[in-house]
């Protein structure tokens, strides 16, 4: 599929989407030209401050967006918050620099002039500091503007929408079509944001700056009438997109959960998967923020009430949010799990699906014939030859490579961390040997992949299972009993196929759950 073909088969979500990345990246420059600016101007007079004020903003510039959006989580929660914070961090050096540099850069002897003729200090910087000035501040306007747009598309880490979810979306399946979806209306929201920014530099630059010659300047003084409406039909454009997301939803009388979902085509389908059941079972309307980070912002997000539910694993429970050491019981990982869930955080767990989404390692077929491999004790010997590329996630948990190597007593040659279905590619051309996945994942039949047999039992299971933030069953137990039906359905051949279909067939997510639903007799049309 092309990526023509994707855009019109999906051009409801790529105009939705495209104006969530407007408005949020209208929303971030708006509040950053509002915060720098006046930073600038008041460091101009002070210039003892420019030095703090600038240095922080460089230090900010110096971090990178990931790692400030990670930081920003705990305290901001997920959606367009953090996103429209980070953004209009990133883009404070921009206005502040160039609006230092205007008012502090120009001519004494204008000045002067204009204290001469009596004028006051609020009316110099009022009257003759800021209009001279504006071409250099509207150049820092414009430059951070445009890097906003790209900025921006981290927003669907966090679940905010924007060009981001399919970038990101495209990436975890390997679906080039839906990446080019996101990243080429960026790119030309990118270039029109520089356009219309040029045209209010050239606005608010004196025309007696611009040209001289008495021709010149009434062409110019037609030109700006010209760029004047422009301005003003992109200005009319967003108060009605701004006042159309305001009301947008206003209708709806029902009560409104929210289901989250990670960063992985299965998290993909199963948000949709839940949602469907429980609008179809009881009487509420499902927001879906899927696409979010790992386990910690999901995690996080259900703590803060951010999402009201999402689909954990049990081992990940154990392991990575509780912290005990892998354990292979299903019956204890899942009691201890939940019990302690609801003990030290009070969150609800409900009955575990019937499908175990466990880790496994995976080789080519070539690769396990030369190696001699068809369980994970067989890698002793080789394993030093090795390269795996693995999910930043797996190389950092005790139930990922720590505790793998410990348990069967090897090292790898070489550990690379690479999130997504980019593992995938790496394997498949031979840049890494052997990968981390789960067990359902349809990359696995799309690739072809051997798995390896876990014959000293080191992973534990991972069987699927529903985790609500404090209050939601006490508020809505009906929900349980939505997800109960579609747990007893979901089998791990059946949760591959779903992978499989997302992942090679390059079927929507949503379309793919609401599909099986109907088939199962699970929902009504």
């Amino acid at each position: 599929m092309n990526v023509l073909n994707y855009i019109t088969n999906n051009s409801d979500q790529v105009l939705r989407l495209t104006l969530e990345h407007i408005e949020l990246t209208a929303i971030a420059v708006g509040l950053a030209v509002l915060i720098g600016v006046p930073l600038g101007i008041l460091i101009s007079y002070f210039r003892k401050a420019s030095k703090t004020v600038v240095g922080g903003a460089n230090v900010v510039q110096a971090i990178p967006s990931m790692a400030l959006l990670g930081l920003a989580i705990p305290l901001l929660g997920i959606g367009s918050v953090p996103a429209v914070v980070i953004v209009i961090l990133y883009s404070l050096l921009p206005i502040i620099k160039n609006t230092y540099t205007g008012i502090t850069s120009l001519d004494k002897g204008t000045l002067e002039a204009a204290k001469a003729i009596g004028l006051t200090k609020s009316q110099v910087l009022t009257k003759v500091q800021i209009p001279l000035a504006l071409p250099v501040i509207m150049a820092g306007v414009r430059i951070s503007a445009v890097t906003a747009v790209g900025l921006m598309t981290m927003a669907a880490f966090i679940g905010a929408g924007g060009l981001g979810f399919l970038i990101f979306s495209g990436i975890s399946t390997t679906n080039n079509a839906q990446i080019l979806a996101g990243a080429i209306p960026a790119a030309l929201l990118a270039l029109l944001v520089d356009n219309l920014f040029s045209t209010i530099e050239k606005l608010v630059t004196p025309i007696s700056l611009q040209q001289t010659g008495d021709a010149s300047k009434e062409k110019l003084k037609s030109q700006r009438k010209i760029q004047k409406g422009i301005l003003a039909v992109t200005a009319a454009v967003l108060v009605v997109l701004f006042t159309i997301t305001a009301f947008s939803g206003a209708g709806n009388s029902k009560e409104t959960i929210t289901i989250g979902g990670k960063d992985y085509t299965e998290q993909f389908i199963v948000v949709h998967l839940m949602a469907d059941m429980i609008e179809d079972r009881t009487d509420l309307s499902v927001i879906r923020k899927d696409n979010l980070g790992g386990t910690q912002v999901a995690f996080n997000a259900l703590k803060s009430g951010d999402i009201d539910l999402y689909l954990e694993y049990t081992g990940t429970i154990y392991g990575d949010t509780l912290g005990y050491s892998p354990n292979s019981d299903m019956v204890e990982v899942y009691e201890t799990s939940k019990n302690d869930l609801k003990e030290l955080f009070d969150i609800d767990a409900l009955t575990q699906f019937n499908y175990n989404n466990t880790y496994v390692l995976s080789v080519k077929p070539e690769t396990a014939e030369r190696y001699n491999l068809a369980k994970i004790s067989d890698l002793r010997d080789v394993a030093d030859e090795l390269t795996i590329g693995s999910t930043l996630e797996f190389l950092n948990r005790e139930d990922g490579i720590i505790g793998l190597e410990k348990h069967y007593g090897f090292t790898f040659g070489n550990e690379i961390g690479i999130n997504g279905a980019n593992k995938y590619l790496a394997i498949d051309n031979g840049e890494t040997d052997i990968t981390d996945a789960f067990s359902t994942d349809g990359l696995l039949k799309k690739f072809g992949l051997v798995m390896l047999d876990d014959d000293l039992n080191f992973f534990p299971p991972y069987y699927a299972v529903p985790i609500l933030r404090s209050g939601l069953l006490a508020e809505h137990p009906e929900i349980e009993d939505a997800l109960d039906a579609l747990g007893e359905v979901l089998t791990n051949e059946i949760m591959i196929e779903l992978n499989y279909q997302v992942d090679e067939l390059q079927r929507q997510p949503r379309a793919v759950a609401r599909e099986f639903l109907l088939e199962q007799g699970l929902i009504e049309e």
